[in-house]
């Protein structure tokens, strides 16, 4: 089985002996131009995924956000947090009961939280926002306050953790049902010349090693293939399948609707911080976002009011999470049953 292992290299290049098209588990060609965001979003368009290095964050702390975590999770294991994912369900909604086991705690910026201010921190900061910009087309640039973030719109913020028990999600895409034909995935997968493809972009941020997600690297710009289709749900051999291995800090965008699956080891630690941000205009998100209950309580957040400037940002970006709610009415479920 094939993995990811190494890191996008975002650093200029002076010169290079790669040739040919450039593979998800190596650097870029120097041929692709130097400014770490397209970089960055010119790798997520030829593969569906980027891993960032840990040292483009520093504002993350690992310790802290793993102290909260773990205080989270316990909550979330022994009934005092009741949004969390029950196994064996995959996609929502889950019941509150954590009695079978859980494999993911969600609502970390809910008001009731007491972290939920040092994890708002990290889901708005501003240089993993530039770079969510930057993964949707937006132009991103250190030197430019207004690099598109002002258009974000604030999704969801989960925590992604060890199961009690041996688990895996099916092949699937996020937003593209199962048994949509080829030419159903096609539309959604081929926007005509010069349509955006993406009002949203979603992240993991580990903190710790983790190698839970499995990929079909290249699958978000097309349909499936035959063999892809007639696949077991659970296939642990399709072909052309990557593990994404995340060192501890390590960031990865991608593609929401590239195939992949996750598969989770009861016996390793985990902690995956598992975010999603949209854009003005992306109102087709309305269901993938608000399926998971984020309006039921973003209107009740005030820790936000404050004077910092990510604070200004993460309010306007909570404003129009709430007015996408306002408009969006009853967006039922993706996958209710399973």
């Amino acid at each position: 089985m094939a993995s990811s292992t190494t890191t996008i290299d975002l650093a200029p290049k002076q010169d290079s002996e790669q040739t040919g098209n450039p593979s998800p588990s190596t650097t870029i060609s120097p041929s692709v131009p130097t400014n770490p965001y397209t970089t960055a979003h010119a790798h997520l368009l030829t593969h569906g995924f980027v891993i960032l290095p840990a040292t483009l964050f520093p504002s993350f702390s690992l310790p802290s956000l793993r102290a909260a975590a773990t205080r989270l999770t316990h909550s979330a294991r022994t009934g005092h947090w009741p949004y969390i994912r029950t196994l064996p369900k995959q996609f929502p909604p889950w019941p509150s009961d954590p009695s079978h086991g859980i494999w993911g705690v969600q609502h970390l910026l809910h008001p009731s939280n007491p972290d939920a201010l040092l994890f708002a921190r990290s889901y708005f900061d501003s240089e993993l926002l530039r770079y969510a910009c930057a993964m949707m087309g937006m132009t991103s640039s250190k030197n430019n306050e207004k690099d598109g973030r002002e258009e974000l719109v604030m999704e969801l913020y989960n925590l992604l953790v060890r199961p009690d028990d041996k688990f895996a999600l099916r092949w699937h895409r996020d937003d593209i049902a199962a048994d949509a034909t080829k030419e159903e995935e096609e539309a959604r997968l081929c926007p005509p010349e010069g349509k955006p493809s993406a009002k949203h972009t979603q992240w993991n941020l580990a903190l710790y090693d983790d190698a839970s997600l499995i990929v079909v690297p290249g699958s978000h710009r097309r349909a499936r293939t035959e063999v892809e289709r007639n696949a077991h749900p659970y296939e642990d051999d399709m072909p052309g399948q990557m593990v994404v291995r995340l060192k501890a800090g390590e960031v990865v965008f991608y593609d929401n609707n590239i195939l992949h699956r996750g598969v989770y080891d009861s016996s390793v630690e985990r902690a995956t911080l598992h975010g999603s941000v949209g854009s003005v205009g992306g109102g087709e998100r309305a269901r993938n976002v608000l399926q998971h209950g984020v309006g039921e309580w973003v209107g009740g957040i005030k820790y936000l009011e404050g004077e910092e400037e990510w604070m200004r940002v993460a309010e306007g970006m909570r404003e129009r999470l709430v007015e996408l709610g306002r408009v969006s009415g009853d967006v039922g479920f993706f996958s209710k049953e399973e």
